[in-house]
């Protein structure tokens, strides 16, 4: 008799011999349709397994679908390393992120929430101004005339032809709802000439291309101080229109200092700038909001067509909450299907915490956890099922009184019937889990295979670390260090503060909480770096190429190879994989790369150097027995035994420290996660004494055994006479903290307030604020 099939064979997926990073031939079974958590110290492969194997192989194989034609515009996916995935489905990424740093892009924008409001006030709105693109501040008005050629029955003519586009786009700042005033002081020191370096701008060299346009343009003289030119002068200098010239033999296009400094500086988001550019921006350039639109970003046209008294610019303009009640009044028979699907939307926003954003909030200025909860959106009312939702640490950047909230979105997700695939360490979340998969024992090398699977309860009783720290605690701290000093923020108004006063204690452990939108990070980040000796450590990308690995960011790289240079006899760029040591094959990357069109970009290891990315020759050179290459595959920790003094050591130890003593030298910077990044800055930052050190969420992809580690880092950082200020949710942080802020009492326009000052146990007792409640909660539990 043959075989019957058995459909419910795919109810699992199968993983089989995972290799991928510190994965060691990892093979489990996950259940579809429900919901999985997996768990493990940082760096034990949780992300290896979940993104860069399952979701990774996901997106390959659907991309694969599409015609050659289109994936030739699509990115180049490379199969995992991974002997069989069985039953997989079509994977959604849900991670952390921050969204595109356009200065064009808003929440409005980035959700197509937007693109439905022109719509609608374009069918509605009073008077009739056009076209949805009437409404698009990113559409400028446009019209033109003029006579075109046609060939018509075999004789040539020429017609009169016009055209005329309608666009939303203010005309003065060009849609960005700011101008910007240069002080020209700050460009240019006007008691130089050119060529003497007068132009202050990073990357304007005195005898880089970017003067020489200038120096020799012909319009002034470079050997003349500035000062000293003519009206005529100053004006081709500072304001010339694009005109084109001759250098030499080359052929250029001049445009005047102000023009091209604001095309390559001020129209890009400031906070995408190296930190170079930004200081300089920053510096050199008054921004305020645009005084025709009023920072709204739309022409007069736009503004002044409305639906019951309100504009689209109103619109972008109010609180998510308060659009939604408004749309509740819209009721217009021939946009009903238009307005049921813009209130779905905007509810999203409300039900899952966010309501008290606004559209018109530039995408860029959004938290990991705030974008991250706005890519949710379009996901959460979709008819698609049995997909998969792969979250990468939901919870990030929300209050324990928020957690509640996101667990009923997830579980929203798996009852549809979809596959709900969650890395994450709150006890909060894990506790919801269907199945846990449970990654370690350590980290790196150390960990890469699977600890447990299994229910809530089986991992309680595994005695895996995970289980151990299940239902760890933090207790109140029994004394509390006294201020030494305070800095004072006066009247603080950025977003939703409400003319804020608050003294922040100096000498101690400050812990900043609130709900998410409460106004915490505008308080600390928009006042606190505008003191002398603020370090702010956060999560954002650190700048690199493919080539940067944490041996380089730290500086390390420079010692050790200074150290092999002595020990040798030989000059330090010999171990540069980018200079003289590079594999001549492989030009130091340690890897071929062969671009084969629509297919997957294929990565294979140099044969010639084995993948180390330096030449034969250099890899003969040893200190203490070990080549550059075998130092570099060291983790921070083995490092820092390997080099025992010197300034290698002092930062491999502090590496070791904030908890990435499992990170290898040469392993590249994009490779980390969000919480990573911030701890490597904060390794590097952790020389100076007397500072005062501003960290937001040190706690986000921390493992629960790992809190206890920074508590005693922030403590050491203190003791060692810093002030350290975390903005944080996680309670065994405030439960360790010296003194508490808590602002409140609910977010956006219902927050933007100190609701509480005093120390944690005065705030337990008290218990009157969402975050009294949840931390009496936690530290009795």
């Amino acid at each position: 008799m043959a075989d019957v099939p058995n459909p419910d064979a795919h109810d699992v997926i199968r993983v089989v011999g995972a290799r991928e990073n510190n994965l060691k031939g990892v093979s489990v079974e996950i259940p579809k349709r429900r919901l999985t958590v997996f768990t493990g110290v940082s760096g034990s492969g949780k992300s290896s397994l979940v993104f860069g194997t399952i979701a990774a192989e996901s997106r390959r194989l659907i991309n694969d679908t599409y015609p050659t034609f289109v994936q030739a515009f699509m990115p180049q996916l490379s199969r995992p390393d991974v002997d069989a995935l069985e039953n997989i489905s079509a994977a959604i990424l849900v991670d952390q992120e921050r969204m595109g740093a356009n200065a064009r892009s808003t929440v409005g924008t980035a959700t197509d929430v937007h693109v439905m409001l022109r719509i609608l006030f374009s069918r509605l709105g009073q008077p009739h101004v056009g076209s949805p693109q009437a409404f698009s501040f990113n559409v400028p008005s446009v019209r033109g005339a003029g006579a075109v050629t046609l060939q018509k029955g075999g004789a040539t003519v020429k017609e009169r032809r016009s055209f005329e586009i309608t666009g939303g786009m203010c005309p003065r700042c060009e849609g960005l709802g700011e101008v910007s005033e240069i002080d020209l002081a700050e460009l240019v020191d006007d008691s130089l000439s050119l060529e003497e370096g007068a132009i202050r701008v990073p990357g304007y060299t005195a005898d880089g291309w970017m003067v020489k346009v200038y120096s020799e343009s012909g319009f002034f003289p470079g050997d003349v101080p500035v000062r000293e030119f003519t009206e005529q002068q100053r004006q081709d200098f500072f304001y010339k229109e694009q005109t084109k010239i001759k250098i030499g033999s080359m052929n250029m296009t001049y445009e005047g200092l102000v023009p091209k400094v604001t095309k390559s500086m001020l129209q890009k988001d400031r906070e995408s700038m190296q930190p170079q550019a930004r200081a300089f921006v920053e510096r050199a350039v008054k921004f305020q909001a645009c005084p025709d639109c009023g920072g709204t970003r739309l022409n007069e046209g736009a503004r002044s067509s409305k639906i019951g008294g309100v504009s689209i610019a109103d619109a972008a303009a109010m609180q998510i909450t308060d659009l939604a009640a408004w749309l509740r009044t819209v009721d217009a028979p021939e946009v009903a299907p238009l307005v049921k699907g813009l209130r779905e939307t905007v509810d999203s926003f409300v039900d899952i915490g966010l309501g008290y954003l606004s559209l018109d909030r530039a995408s860029g200025t959004l938290s990991g956890g705030e974008a991250q909860r706005t890519k949710m959106i379009k996901h959460l009312r979709s008819s698609l099922t049995d997909m998969t939702y792969v979250f990468d640490e939901p919870t990030a950047g929300l209050h324990p009184h928020d957690i509640q909230r996101m667990n009923r979105l997830l579980q929203q997700l798996r009852d549809k019937g979809n596959t709900v695939l969650v890395v994450e360490h709150k006890p909060e979340v894990i506790d919801i889990a269907d199945h846990v998969v449970d990654l370690g024992p350590g980290a790196g090398r150390d960990g890469g295979t699977i600890q447990f699977e299994g229910d809530v309860a089986g991992l309680r009783a595994s005695g895996t670390l995970t289980g151990r720290h299940l239902d760890h605690r933090a207790r109140l701290k029994e004394t509390v260090r006294t201020a030494t000093a305070s800095l004072p923020i006066r009247g603080a108004t950025q977003h939703n503060l409400r003319h804020v006063d608050v003294d922040v204690p100096l000498g101690v452990l400050t812990v900043v909480t609130g709900v998410a939108g409460s106004g915490k990070s505008s308080l600390i980040h928009g006042n606190l770096p505008a003191f002398d000796d603020v370090v702010v450590v956060d999560q954002s990308p650190i700048k690199g190429s493919r080539r940067s690995s944490p041996a380089t960011y730290t500086g390390v790289l420079d010692a050790i190879r200074t150290a092999f240079a002595k020990a040798n006899g030989v000059k330090p760029s010999m171990f540069s994989a980018n200079s003289e040591g590079a594999c001549e094959a492989c030009k130091g990357l340690g890897v071929i790369i062969t671009d084969l069109g629509f297919q997957s970009t294929v990565e294979t290891e140099c044969e010639v150097c084995g993948g180390t990315g330096f030449s034969d020759a250099v890899l003969e050179y040893t200190l203490d027995g070990r080549n550059i290459s075998e130092v570099l595959a060291m983790s921070a920790a083995e490092a820092s035994a390997f080099f025992p003094k010197g300034p290698a050591h002092t930062t491999l130890a502090r590496m070791v420290d904030v908890g990435l003593g499992y990170l290898t030298l040469g392993q590249a910077l994009n490779t980390l996660s969000g919480g990573e990044r911030q701890r490597l800055k904060l390794a590097i930052s952790m020389a100076k004494s007397g500072a005062v050190y501003v960290l937001d969420e040190p706690t986000t992809g921390l493992h629960l055994a790992d809190v206890d580690n920074l508590l005693a880092l922030l403590d050491r950082l203190v003791d060692a006479g810093n002030s350290v200020i975390v903005i944080e949710h996680h309670q065994a942080v405030m439960a360790h903290a010296d003194w508490m802020i808590d602002l409140g009492p609910g977010a956006g326009r219902d927050g933007g307030r100190v609701v509480f000052e005093g120390t944690p146990a005065d705030l337990v007792a008290d218990a009157s604020t969402l975050t009294g409640e949840h931390l009496a909660r936690y530290v009795g539990g």
